[in-house]
């Protein structure tokens, strides 16, 4: 069908508005201001991940994943979050950095429309992506800003430095979650690789990262949060938390991670008004050598997939 020249013109005014809304979120995505030093698996310094969001429920008070702040309105999280938890029922924290105690850096926000990926499938995790629209515009801060997300074009190669953050539990058997927000780098792990630990579970739209000898890793409680990369001075989302094995940090057990840049026009189309700020991200890793499996326990949310082990989604 030919587009008559005022459909033309109209379309490129809109991509041309997209275009200037990108940029403008780039000069804001992805700053971190206040995160001097990071080390793996221990308790983050206060503002140290200034996206970080805690999803709660209204009803019960309780933390039940994390998110990541993606622009004024928007916080992006995971579809299996909400299986059991309505839109309406979610209160999402910004800011926070304690779960019980004085927050002074926090602001919190409803959330007046749920959009999980309609092709998000509950057996095998896949389109494992969620956007949640704020109930009124965040003002940033040192405390409060959007994480840039992975465009399209990224490459994240094996060994690839990676970080997650959340409160989730810091050991499966775990019957709290910790108080305060948690952080852990771990290297990227090949597809294929770790195809070979979950039976063929693992698509182009997932992504891995963790250690061969276990102990990093995301756990119950972690969900939602992002799995984030430094590009120079701007921290770039990478992945989602999904799912894993059930036992948090086991051997050869890599976490299993939403691959952002596969929603780049997924995401775009729903945030029209304020896109996030999208870059392009190569890992400088060689692709060579032997893939690195960390894995702390940090919090995930898993759910249980018919395998020949039980995996774990956590919400």
């Amino acid at each position: 069908m030919k587009m008559t020249l005022c459909q033309a013109a109209c379309f490129a005014g809109a991509m041309l508005l997209n275009i200037a809304g990108s940029l403008c979120q780039l000069d804001v995505c992805g700053q971190a201001p206040l995160n001097a030093r990071i080390v793996g698996g221990q308790e983050a310094a206060w503002g140290s991940w200034p996206w970080q969001a805690s999803l709660h429920e209204i009803t019960s008070g309780r933390h039940f994943c994390g998110g990541s702040l993606i622009n004024k309105d928007w916080v992006l999280s995971a579809a299996h979050c909400f299986k059991k938890v309505n839109a309406s029922n979610v209160k999402i924290y910004l800011g926070r950095h304690l779960q019980t105690g004085s927050n002074f850096s926090e602001i919190s926000r409803t959330v007046i429309q749920l959009i999980p990926h309609p092709s998000y499938s509950t057996t095998t995790q896949n389109n494992d992506i969620a956007l949640l629209q704020l109930s009124s515009s965040v003002t940033f801060t040192d405390y409060i800003k959007p994480v840039c997300l992975a465009a399209a074009s990224s490459v994240f190669r094996r060994g690839t430095k990676s970080w997650i953050t959340g409160w989730g539990k810091l050991n499966s058997t775990d019957t709290q979650i910790p108080n305060m927000l948690q952080e852990v780098e771990i290297p990227i792990v090949d597809n294929d690789v770790c195809n070979m630990a979950y039976g063929g579970l693992i698509t182009s739209n997932m992504m891995c990262a963790g250690l061969n000898e276990g102990g990093k890793d995301s756990c119950q409680g972690d969900s939602g949060g992002a799995m984030v990369n430094k590009n120079n001075s701007q921290w770039i989302q990478s992945g989602i938390v999904s799912f894993g094995h059930e036992v948090c940090g086991i051997p050869k057990f890599p976490g299993v991670y939403t691959r952002v840049s596969q929603y780049e026009f997924w995401i775009s189309s729903h945030t029209s008004n304020d896109p996030p700020g999208f870059v392009s991200f190569t890992s400088t890793e060689p692709s060579s050598g032997s893939p690195s499996l960390l894995l702390f326990s940090l919090s995930l949310t898993s759910y249980t997939i018919p395998l020949i082990f039980s995996l774990f989604v956590f919400s």
